[in-house]
């Protein structure tokens, strides 16, 4: 019996209407979430995230500031910028869109933004708070990874999960985010060795390690469920993930398509935490 497949986009939609309810009670108190992103150069791919962020704050209710600027602008420039966000009483949310030009470090970028509006959830302030289970802002991947098993009904608790992929932005947060649910995690990478022998034990097996089509069915173990965050374009432009879907999709219990998956889940994660960010701020101003 093939696997159920995710529908991430119907679950993005739920959490949106949820959003959007809560941003028109806080407007009711005069109060409007409001979310800034930077875009440096005109990078295709970052081009599309920036709309799509756009669309999203429009459809929930969030004030969406875009700014755009050449790929020549200089580090001290954009540091500038992101301090000048940092006071704006109108921006709760700052998203600097990644990756950057070389000349511009991106860790510096990151490091000037102030954790109250770090709604990426990648400064290391809340990384740290993350790891220690403390209240911060989740990266928004690994966030919508956790809120989309739990929202399948699949109990995470006492599970292994076996995550494939150590990225900072992925591997380590989700499996940081799992731990925290009382999973037992184990984490492979690309020096793992009997790479498959330890997926096959995994009840939830979550892949993001950016190599298209890399795990089959011999990586599987029969009705687990299959979260796949890669995103590969091959040649004829069509997009796959890590998992090789039509083979997997036979023996998993669940399953995430590519696309249409994981990545509705990313921006919608990054409107809730605005608008936490906004509720924070309100709060504040009341007290």
């Amino acid at each position: 019996m093939s696997a159920i497949v995710i529908d991430g986009k119907q679950i993005a939609r739920d959490i949106r209407e949820e959003i959007k309810n809560e941003v028109a009670e806080l407007q009711q108190q005069g109060f409007r979430p409001g979310l800034a992103v930077i875009l440096v150069g005109e990078d295709p791919g970052s081009q599309s995230y920036v709309k799509g962020k756009e669309k999203g704050c429009e459809e929930v209710g969030i004030y969406s500031r875009v700014i755009r600027k050449p790929d020549t602008i200089s580090q001290a420039e954009l540091l500038e910028m992101i301090e000048e966000l940092n006071a704006d009483e109108q921006i709760h949310g700052i998203l600097v869109q990644l990756p950057l030009p070389s000349h511009i470090s991106e860790q510096a970028v990151i490091d000037t933004i102030s954790p109250l509006k770090d709604v990426d959830g990648f400064t290391p302030i809340n990384i740290g708070n993350m790891l220690i289970g403390a209240e911060c802002f989740l990266p928004c991947t690994p966030h919508g990874i956790v809120e989309m098993v739990k929202r399948i009904g699949v109990p995470i608790a006492g599970k292994q999960v076996v995550v494939v992929g150590r990225s900072n932005i992925v591997g380590k947060p989700v499996s940081m985010l799992m731990l925290q649910e009382n999973a037992t995690v184990s984490i492979c990478h690309s020096k793992t060795e009997n790479l498959a022998g330890i997926t096959k034990q995994a009840d939830i097996l979550i892949v993001a390690v950016g190599r298209a089509k890399m795990i089959g069915a011999e990586h599987v173990k029969p009705g687990a469920v299959v979260i796949d965050v890669g995103v590969n374009r091959l040649e004829g432009k069509k997009l796959v993930g890590d998992v090789r879907f039509d083979e997997v999709k036979e023996i998993a219990s669940h399953i995430t398509p590519v696309p249409g998956g994981v990545g509705p889940m990313t921006i919608t994660m990054l409107l809730k935490n605005t608008l936490e960010a906004g509720k924070r701020a309100a709060k504040a101003k009341v007290l």
